[in-house]
């Protein structure tokens, strides 16, 4: 996401809406009808980030994009046929359109004055970032000791973390030495450290690497990201673990699919 924002940001920031194609309404979570009057006239004038919110400033309003597990964004000539599954259009001021992609049609927006942006349930629930001073020990100490869920799950728990997903959970994991499936009030201070050192270390190189690309991704955009490259135990069921030559396991955790080093992680 931070690097889907920064690079939005180089190709549209400036650019002013003319008119807005909504052609899948569910998604748009705000008044449809204040939704497609009020943006055109607007500008771009920044892109910011709320853990897996991209928030587009336009002056007086905020409009906040969640694009869940499929969402992508485009930016295609006006006078290109829109194809199937882009389900918002946003022609801009210099012939082009920033589109908006969504296989499973999964993904939200909501426009709302700037002083309400707190009042996104999404948005104002969100954790701490990975990167954050702001996430010590002591802080995931508080909110693991009297949770009986498995670490992997409250890594997952975005009002704890923001921005961690299934694959760098299972990184940071791995990084940390800790079993995916230990219950949260196991997870001891000095492990709380761990997790700590393990997600700032993991998230700083996948935004170097334009964050990880497992399936596919071909967009306009050109976000291809490299991490994958890097990782350690995702998506690396029956190989040998990097470190140890173990056998890299897969299990189901909660119902998501999770990879782990049995004689490093315990």
């Amino acid at each position: 996401m931070e690097t889907v924002r920064r690079v939005l940001k180089r190709r549209i920031l400036g650019r002013k809406i003319k008119n807005v194609n909504v052609l899948y309404d569910k998604i748009v979570e705000s008044d449809l009808d204040d939704f497609k009057k009020i943006l055109p006239g607007l500008t771009f004038q920044d892109i910011l980030r709320r853990g897996k919110w991209l928030i587009f400033d336009l002056g007086d309003y905020y409009l906040c994009s969640h694009l869940r597990m499929e969402g992508k964004y485009f930016i295609k000539p006006s006078s290109e046929e829109i194809v199937k599954h882009e389900h918002i259009i946003f022609s801009l001021d210099d012939n082009n359109d920033l589109r908006y992609h969504d296989t499973r049609k999964f993904g939200r927006m909501d426009l709302v004055k700037k002083e309400d942006l707190e009042k996104v349930e999404g948005v104002h629930k969100q954790g701490i970032e990975p990167i954050s001073d702001d996430l010590t020990k002591e802080y995931l100490y508080e909110k693991f000791k009297k949770s009986n869920k498995y670490i992997k799950t409250l890594l997952l728990d975005q009002t704890i973390i923001s921005g961690l997903g299934n694959i760098y959970a299972d990184e940071v994991l791995f990084g940390a030495s800790i079993k995916p499936t230990r219950r949260g009030n196991s997870i001891k201070l000095n492990e709380c450290q761990k997790i700590v050192d393990a997600s700032r270390k993991i998230i700083l190189k996948a935004m170097e690497e334009g964050g990880t690309t497992i399936r596919s991704y071909t967009s306009s955009l050109g976000v291809t990201g490299n991490y994958q490259n890097f990782l350690m135990v995702h998506q690396r069921k029956g190989e040998e673990c990097k470190v140890c030559h173990n056998i890299i396991k897969k299990i189901t955790v909660d119902g998501r699919g999770t990879y782990y080093c049995s004689k490093c992680q315990h």
